[in-house]
């Protein structure tokens, strides 16, 4: 695991534990984002264009 991906995989880790602390729950979908974004596979901005487009077609 690369450095990069090491800090990008702790950094989700935060975010889904904060999520939880606050009684948000991390959808499936958004872990499988945030895991590919954590090995490089796609941009924060591609992570999220694909989380709002899911959200505006559930709502």
């Amino acid at each position: 695991m690369s450095p990069v991906e090491t800090k990008r995989t702790a950094a989700v880790k935060v975010a889904d534990t904060l999520n939880n602390i606050e009684g948000v729950p991390v959808t499936a979908y958004a872990k499988e984002l945030s895991a590919k974004w954590a090995k490089g596979e796609i941009t924060g901005a591609q992570m999220k264009a694909a989380l709002l487009a899911k959200h505006r077609k559930v709502s």
